[in-house]
């Protein structure tokens, strides 16, 4: 099997290219996916037979709250590739990846409250869906607070791969905690695996934003990414040249 393409990945110089190429189309998808569902959510769906329009705060709340627990698995992996494959390139996705995922972690819990409020009489319940992802914003502040305590960027991305790793049970926990215990909040909304069981009229918009999110967190992540290897490798040719052909172009 020619692993090529895998050894290619750890490599900043082709991970520049090749997202500079990617960045335009995820930021095209991202703001026309996003767009359409969001009008198409709001102003066009019909309202829930049993909630009203207040449902309509899925649209929001269910891309975030799934984003924000793929944001991790992806965390969990770039620490597996970091520790094992010694790939830098994996912890500057981690880096770059976890403040993401902490916001869309803290949009989840905040629309969920507002959606929790007409539904359950209460912004907050120490619900086991609630308490998992509030444990889950918990971890991705400590990868980013543990990222920059440590000077020594080698002994960071060991850490951070390590507290990645270990968190990542916590999404399990998630996933299946209206089956493991008996909580307020309902079940999966919206899967890709499963028939929804909302009419085509409402969960053709939601699965719009799902797509949507995970274009624009793909676009925010290369940005963030190409930045920071930039810095990184600031003392690199393909560096200099990079900045001189910019700095050529805005001449």
């Amino acid at each position: 099997m020619n692993w090529t393409w895998f050894h290619k990945l750890g490599s900043p110089k082709w991970f520049y290219g090749i997202s500079g190429k990617l960045l335009p189309w995820l930021s095209l998808f991202a703001v026309l996916l996003i767009g359409i569902g969001l009008v198409w959510g709001l102003a066009f769906a019909p309202p829930d037979y049993q909630q009203g329009n207040s449902f309509r705060i899925i649209y929001i709340h269910v891309p975030a709250a799934m984003l924000a627990q793929s944001c991790y698995v992806m965390l969990a992996v770039c620490g597996v590739v970091g520790l094992v494959w010694k790939m830098k390139l994996a912890d500057v996705a981690l880096q770059c990846a976890a403040p993401i995922g902490a916001w869309m972690t803290a949009v989840a819990l905040v629309t969920g409250a507002i959606w929790g409020k007409p539904t359950w009489g209460s912004w907050w319940v120490w619900d086991a869906r609630l308490t998992s992802m509030l444990i889950l914003l918990f971890l991705y502040f400590g990868l980013i607070a543990l990222g920059n305590a440590i000077s020594n960027r080698d002994s960071a991305a060991k850490a951070c791969a390590v507290l990645a790793i270990v968190g990542v049970i916590n999404i399990p926990i998630i996933k299946y905690s209206v089956e493991w215990w008996n909580t307020l909040h309902q079940g999966a909304t919206f899967t890709l695996t499963e028939k929804p069981a909302m009419p085509v009229e409402m969960w053709a918009p939601l699965l719009l934003m799902v797509l949507g999110f995970y274009c624009f967190f793909g676009a925010v992540l290369l940005m963030r990414m190409r930045l920071e290897v930039l810095k990184r490798e600031a003392r690199a040719s393909w560096v200099k040249a990079e900045v001189q052909t910019s700095l050529g172009a805005r001449g």
